[in-house]
């Protein structure tokens, strides 16, 4: 008995002795793990680099990327998301849909910047203070998301482009920093806003990006969403604040660099504001209209009459269908719920052989173009009304004031039209 509880004893002694080296040597593992982490992320330098504004419309809103530097090897790279290409199989009908297909890409830094450079476009260079381990996560984490399998993402203008992209990724890396600083504090601008100022310089496809937005883009942003600028989020950065090794609380931005002034001019800081010119232009037209219908006896009159009729009808007929289009048939879900169909009206288009026949000297438009010419003038009406009901939020005030008017003036000359025709 006495030989059986000895060998107990030193069999609990064996166990406790394990587990006291366990218990010894795991943190010391631990220690040198996480040593090693700190000390490959101590030889790395994070940037953010922000491209301002190209010629081409796909540059409209500028660009940026994440610089990594590494002392070490002396390697460094730019990790550039919303990269696309035109060869892309199915670009274009896949693009139509709202299903388009980015990228991430990796390049040298001394081989792209001075692609921009060239452009013209100036390139501003902010360094972060990111603790060692936090840039060794966003380096691992971006080399992870640059494999050929990762590298695809699902593109959306607002929500995941490339700056969307770039500020989901360092903000993974803070730990939730930026967005907790960014979620609240809101100047007031909306997707249509950034979007129609941006793209001011191409007057004809800024109008057609404005009529083409519905309510989803009239939400009032906070800065973390207005991110989705680039030059935004260069802005926002330098006020977002996080604690270095040491528990102290700096800047996010440890310095700022212009790497290259540029020569292109900056983007308006604010939308442009013509609704008044618009409102002045529609009265025109529906002055004008009515009045060359009373005068058709003239061929000038007759002819002119005609074709801006026809015009505006083709237009708005057209315009009418690609907006049902795009809310029907495609995931551009920022155009869905376009309170713009009710002017850009597909019935417009039924209008057409009526207002085509008016180059003719005797024409009288039939009881249907009457009728068709008041349905298009009442839902103009009612795009106005609706804006007293709540949940009618879409800034299309704009296109009220221009379009309105004029439908009403058309549903006047047929009145006119018909009246002296009897006459």
């Amino acid at each position: 008995m006495p030989d059986r509880i000895v060998a107990l004893f030193r069999g609990w002694q064996r166990a406790i002795g394990a587990l006291s080296c366990c218990l010894l040597i795991c943190p010391a593992f631990a220690q040198t793990a996480a040593g090693d982490s700190a000390e490959r992320g101590s030889e790395l330098t994070v940037a953010l680099i922000t491209f301002g504004p190209g010629e081409e419309v796909w540059e409209r809103f500028g660009h940026n990327a994440i610089e990594i530097r590494d002392a070490a090897t002396g390697a460094a790279r730019v990790y550039n998301y919303g990269m696309f290409d035109f060869a892309q199989k199915n670009f274009f009908l896949d693009f139509a849909r709202g299903r388009m297909m980015y990228r991430i890409a990796v390049g040298d830094p001394a081989e792209e910047y001075p692609v921009y450079v060239e452009e013209g476009r100036w390139i501003v260079r902010q360094e972060l203070n990111l603790v060692p381990a936090q840039r060794a996560k966003l380096a691992e984490y971006l080399e992870w998301n640059a494999r050929p399998e990762n590298a695809q993402y699902r593109y959306d203008y607002f929500r995941a482009n490339c700056s969307t992209r770039v500020r989901d990724a360092l903000d993974e890396a803070l730990g939730g920093a930026i967005k907790a600083q960014l979620i609240s504090p809101s100047r007031g601008f909306t997707y249509r806003m950034d979007a129609v100022r941006l793209m001011r310089p191409v007057t004809a496809l800024m109008l057609g990006i404005d009529a083409g937005l519905g309510p989803y883009s009239d939400q009032r942003l906070s800065y973390w969403d207005e991110s989705f600028v680039p030059t935004e989020l260069m802005r926002h950065a330098r006020e977002i604040s996080v604690r270095d090794a040491n528990g102290r609380t700096v800047a996010l931005v440890a310095n700022e660099t212009l790497l290259n002034t540029g020569h292109l001019p900056d983007p308006q800081e604010f939308p442009p504001r013509w609704t008044w010119g618009a409102l002045v232009s529609g009265i025109l037209a529906a002055l004008i209209l009515p009045g060359l219908a009373r005068a058709r006896a003239n061929a000038a009159a007759r002819i002119v009459f005609a074709t801006g009729a026809s015009a505006i009808a083709l237009v708005c007929g057209i315009g009418g269908l690609v907006l049902v289009g795009l809310w029907a048939f495609t995931e551009h879900v920022s155009a869905w719920r376009n309170e713009n169909i009710l002017l850009l009206n597909p019935l417009c288009l039924l209008l057409l052989p009526a207002w085509l026949g008016a180059f003719r000297r005797r024409w009288r438009p039939s009881r249907f173009a009457r009728r068709m010419a008041a349905s298009v003038a009442f839902c103009a009406i009612l795009a106005w009304f609706v804006k007293i009901l709540p949940g009618f939020v879409q800034d299309n005030y704009f296109w009220i004031a221009l379009l309105l008017p004029m439908h009403f003036g058309s549903a006047l000359a047929t009145t006119f039209a018909s009246a002296r025709e009897r006459l």
